[in-house]
């Protein structure tokens, strides 16, 4: 079993708790991976270089890969996806309410006005006459109908909001309700008030939000992305910030990370900026390192993994068979 490592990394907090029939080797640079790859029969990306990742593809004895992230884009290089006999796992189930609880947050903070405030405080700078916004009775629209989305949308219910939800195919989630299809999303992102992009990264959902996307919303609508910066086209959606046609952005995530210091995304006052940490609450390593030690126990036992990646199409798929 490899662990990958950055190079100067603390290892994964509990992974010495690995069966005693479960030969552990840390991988923290090349010559390691190098002697020990065609020996592994199982892979815990805790940090993924994708030269590692490309190599794995012609481990002979590999038979599954376990994602310390819910996102597996970066994980996916062609040598391991035409691969019939690697199972794929992610972290599915442990960051997607800390994800939904920052996106509330979020959104909170863009109505109430309450990180113009921040701002105005770290001036000390009193300003008066400006008003907030009710969220009660306001649209969210879910792109990215997953696990995350899930979770907002029961959070942004219980605060009053009504939502919608657009996938790939048109159909009904227990608790999205009426998903449409893609080629509903220019009426659906005209009928929102705030726009959650969760949406994994695919070749069909690169730079989806781009500027016909942004000017099919409503003016003053606001826009988050929690999912991957590289469904969006960062100067589409600068430009409908600037011009006000967009009520302003939540950002976790960049076409590129970190953000540049050169980015205007810095600067404008609609916008809050997060470093791609809205999943990262307190604990998260141990729980990812929990879920891997179970899926660790099941793949010994010949018993099926919980988190199954479709790694054709991109994305987690929980525990149903894969397509």
């Amino acid at each position: 079993m490899l662990v990958l490592l950055e190079a100067t990394g603390e290892p994964p907090p509990g992974i010495d708790a690995v069966p005693r029939s479960a030969e552990l080797v840390t991988v923290r640079d090349d010559a390691t991976f190098a002697d020990a790859v065609d020996a592994a029969d199982v892979v815990f990306a805790w940090d993924a270089r994708r030269r590692w990742l490309e190599r794995l593809g012609d481990a002979p004895r590999l038979r599954w890969l376990q994602a310390a992230s819910d996102g597996v884009d970066h994980m996916l290089v062609p040598s391991l996806v035409a691969r019939t006999d690697v199972v794929v796992t992610n972290a599915r189930g442990i960051f997607e309410a800390p994800i939904a609880e920052w996106v509330l947050g979020a959104i909170l903070a863009m109505v109430t006005g309450l990180h113009r405030s921040i701002a105005d405080q770290a001036a000390r700078r009193w300003t008066v006459g400006r008003r907030t916004q009710r969220l009660d009775g306001t649209h969210l629209l879910v792109v990215g109908p997953g696990p995350i989305g899930r979770e907002t949308a029961a959070r942004a219910r219980a605060l009053g909001m009504t939502v919608g939800a657009v996938g790939r195919t048109a159909r009904l989630d227990p608790v999205l309700g009426d998903v449409v299809g893609r080629e509903g999303v220019r009426d659906a992102l005209a009928r929102a008030d705030v726009v959650l992009d969760a949406l994994p990264l695919t070749p069909e959902t690169r730079g989806m939000f781009d500027a016909d996307a942004f000017g099919a919303m409503r003016l003053g609508a606001r826009f988050l992305n929690v999912g991957r910066g590289e469904t969006v086209v960062e100067a589409a959606l600068v430009d409908a910030l600037r011009s006000g046609h967009l009520g302003g952005a939540a950002l976790d995530v960049f076409e590129t990370e970190p953000l540049p210091t050169g980015s205007p995304l810095w600067s404008l006052p609609n916008v809050i900026v997060s470093p791609h940490i809205s999943g990262d609450v307190e604990g998260y390593e141990e729980q990812t390192v929990a879920l891997f030690l179970d899926n660790l126990d099941r793949f010994i036992r010949g018993e099926p993994l919980r988190n199954l990646v479709d790694v054709r199409a991109g994305f987690g798929i929980g525990d149903a068979a894969p397509r």
